[in-house]
């Protein structure tokens, strides 16, 4: 069974509120496969792939989705037989992962509003945390949380952009303003991270790199595969060390 959501903004200091207030009013397009998430429709099946691969399956495991959204990853995961929390900052987009979850069917996927470092859960064997970080103001925090709520050996599995150039172009200038796929503003430049900036920050906090892969998305095609290359979008594993 899913929790009911909470009411109002859990205090953190960590959450930038103008964030959570842009992805409220979004919310309600979350699986709409055309709407403003489409892109995350497209690469889903990508990424959820990327976590089976990396971590043996998640079939039987303990996951946890940190800024979850409205679901589309920790369903996925749910569907492969994972036994999922997802936590989000967005009461609305909670609201909306769990009435979807509850259309499917799914008893093996709930949601909770609050932010992870008040989750008393640990000993998660995955955590996920995917287009998530460049919309909070420390990153570094983030990681170090989810890092103290992995066992000895579990598997985090990060996602974000890149900081330079191209992925400015690409991600901000050519996706939210030439080909309208995302609303504007939904990517802060200065808020883009570099992958030696995440994997400095994982291995501060005891956490061992495994793989880097980039994921080249076509929007115009809506096709997408994973490369060598990690200049704009790009998933790192890793594993918490025993």
């Amino acid at each position: 069974m899913t929790d009911k959501p909470d009411t109002g903004l859990q205090t953190s200091a960590n959450v930038d509120a103008d964030e959570i207030s842009r992805f409220d009013r979004v919310a309600d397009h979350w699986w709409d496969p055309e709407g403003d998430f489409r892109p995350l429709h497209d690469i889903n099946p990508l990424r959820a792939d990327y976590i089976e691969q990396r971590t043996g399956g998640v079939a039987g495991r303990r996951v946890l989705d940190v800024g979850c959204g409205g679901g589309l990853l920790a369903e996925a995961m749910a569907v492969r037989g994972a036994d999922v929390l997802g936590i989000d900052m967005s009461a609305v987009a909670i609201q909306v992962a769990q009435g979807h979850a509850q259309q499917a069917g799914l008893d093996s996927v709930r949601y909770r509003q609050l932010p992870v470092e008040e989750l008393e859960e640990d000993q998660f064997e995955v955590i996920t945390c995917l287009e998530m970080l460049e919309h909070v103001p420390d990153p570094e925090a983030i990681i170090q949380q989810c890092a103290q709520r992995l066992q000895p050996g579990g598997h985090l599995i990060l996602s974000t952009i890149n900081r330079n150039l191209l992925s400015y172009t690409t991600a901000i200038l050519g996706a939210e303003y030439l080909l309208r796929l995302i609303p504007r503003g939904t990517h802060d430049y200065g808020k883009l991270i570099r992958p030696s900036e995440l994997a400095d920050w994982c291995r501060k906090a005891g956490l061992a790199l495994h793989d880097q892969r980039g994921i080249a998305y076509n929007p115009l095609l809506r096709t997408q595969r994973l490369t060598d290359s990690v200049s704009v979008n790009y998933l790192m594993h890793f594993t918490l060390e025993a």
